[in-house]
């Protein structure tokens, strides 16, 4: 089980969020909500412990990250708005350079199913370096098809995605889901398909206070 406690987080002296608490069982997947600016990608970030809060902490499995941030990294899966990918390497050797890192063995036959479940066969001995922004961010997604991690942390893993693609996706994602697996993401796209098991998290500005609020 993921969850925040107390969360809050300040940016250029505006807080974004505060006193947010939420868990995320296995089997969930919980969609942070919100206009530009809200916070979402700062929630992800210190979510997936690549940020501190400046209040509350994050615990995984009911032990604070501070202490198991080591395993818990071995136990998540993050996917920023950056793709993360080494562009002189071709989409194949970046898949096979994810596989070393995880600790398996490589499997070729994996990494071919992954390119063509992200619509990248064709293309995978070209370097990354000189395929779009889009494609690489395709080669980013890939690795939801090569990892054994049981959590997700996804920043916007809809975009530049076709109907096909999303279709793909939110399969992938009930799978995961069915294993008993987590998912965390934000998009500011609907997301197709039943809604069970799905929750969300509104970041949001109070006219009010001039603060956020959360549903």
């Amino acid at each position: 089980m993921l969850e925040a406690h107390n969360l809050a987080c300040i940016r250029d002296d505006r807080v974004l969020f505060s006193a947010l608490s939420f868990r995320i069982a296995p089997g969930e997947l919980v969609q942070v909500e919100g206009a530009n600016g809200a916070g979402k990608t700062s929630l992800l970030r210190i979510m997936a412990g690549l940020a501190q809060p400046d209040d509350g902490e994050v615990s995984w499995r009911q032990a604070p990250l501070r202490r198991e941030l080591g395993r818990y990294h071995r136990d998540l899966l993050y996917i920023g708005h950056q793709a993360g990918i080494k562009t002189a390497l071709t989409p194949f050797e970046n898949l096979a350079f994810f596989q070393a890192a995880q600790g398996g063995g490589r499997d070729d036959d994996a990494i071919w199913r992954a390119l063509e479940q992200v619509g990248l066969l064709g293309y995978e001995e070209l370097p990354a370096a000189g395929m779009s922004a889009g494609q690489q961010r395709r080669i980013a997604l890939a690795r939801l098809w090569l990892t054994p991690a049981a959590l997700w942390i996804l920043d916007e893993p809809l975009t530049a995605i076709d109907k096909q693609g999303i279709a793909q996706l939110m399969a992938l994602f009930s799978g995961h889901r069915a294993a008993g697996g987590l998912i965390l993401l934000t998009t500011h796209q609907s997301l197709p398909g039943p809604s069970a098991g799905i929750r969300k998290i509104a970041l949001a500005p109070n006219p009010a206070e001039g603060m956020p609020c959360f549903g």
